[in-house]
């Protein structure tokens, strides 16, 4: 279908007649009439009736209109595309993160990129892990990793911070009172897992259990730490976790260091090497670490 048809037809539905829709686009209303002829004929169903001077879209014709806005956006969102790319700019910018960095370390990273690069839409992706066969590949991507892990491939990687884990308690715990608890302290302790999915910030706990000697006892599984915190203000245990998750506590509820030895887990940035010129991720990257220093 001729793009102007629908150009056509639309402005004459919007406008309630051929003559509006000649005056808005800056035709002759014959050559709006023979335009919107036209579509009628290619789709084989009446789209317009009389009513009075005016005209009124069929059913078939506001159901048309309706599927032409959706091609109208896109055509626009094409253009500004082109434009973009003829400008040396981004139109698009993804940011994969995994869930502890939302409260955290998002706001100062998105709020500027926000305010700085208003002509490109920004995308969030939540995740864990880095999938490789994600499409659209992530342009910027904060990731827990062992340092040895495999870089993925079209990725660059950068060490952006290293967390340390602490151990959330009740406030009535023996432990409390303490300035840092030692892991192998928690052998004996009712644990409070956080990570359901046992991904990679797990791991980080039980080897560290591991190298102390012991296997935690977990009495209860949950998704996340902010569960996790809320069920240790109950009393019910404990639960050790990267002091990034652990930022907002329920009341009753401390954090202590653990020792002897301290989980660490480390966030890596994976950046795009197709999209290292692009002066959006370049920023991005400066407010990473900047945010990271400050935490």
């Amino acid at each position: 279908m001729d793009i102007q048809h629908l150009r056509a037809f639309r402005s004459v539905v919007a406008t309630g007649s051929v003559r509006g829709a000649a005056d808005v686009l800056g035709y002759s209303p014959s050559a709006i009439s023979q335009q919107v002829t036209a579509l009628q004929r290619q789709s084989g169903v009446p789209l317009l009736g009389r009513v009075g001077r005016g005209v009124e879209p069929t059913a078939a014709g506001r159901a048309m209109a309706a599927r032409i806005d959706a091609v109208l956006g896109e055509l626009g969102d094409l253009d500004d595309f082109v434009r973009a790319l003829r400008d040396g700019r981004a139109t698009t910018f993804t940011l994969a993160y995994f869930s502890s960095l939302g409260a955290t370390w998002l706001p100062g990273i998105v709020g500027p990129l926000v305010e700085e690069f208003g002509d490109t839409r920004i995308e969030l992706h939540m995740t864990d892990v880095h999938d490789p066969g994600r499409r659209p590949r992530p342009d910027l991507q904060l990731v827990v990793l062992p340092d040895d892990a495999p870089i993925p491939g079209g990725y660059e990687r950068h060490l952006v911070a290293r967390d340390t884990y602490v151990v959330a308690l009740p406030q009535t715990h023996p432990f409390a009172g303490h300035d840092e608890v030692s892991l192998p302290e928690l052998a004996g302790q009712t644990w409070i897992d956080n990570d359901f999915a046992q991904g990679a910030c797990r791991q980080v706990t039980l080897e560290a259990c591991a190298a102390a000697g012991f296997q935690p006892r977990f009495r209860v599984q949950t998704h996340d730490y902010p569960s996790a915190l809320g069920l240790v203000a109950t009393g019910l245990g404990i639960s050790v976790m990267p002091a990034l998750g652990a930022r907002h506590l329920p009341e009753g509820v401390v954090t202590r260091p653990v020792v002897d030895p301290t989980p660490v887990r480390s966030i890596h940035a994976l950046v795009l090497r197709d999209s290292t010129d692009l002066p959006i991720l370049r920023r991005a990257l400066e407010l990473v670490h900047a945010v990271a220093g400050a935490t």
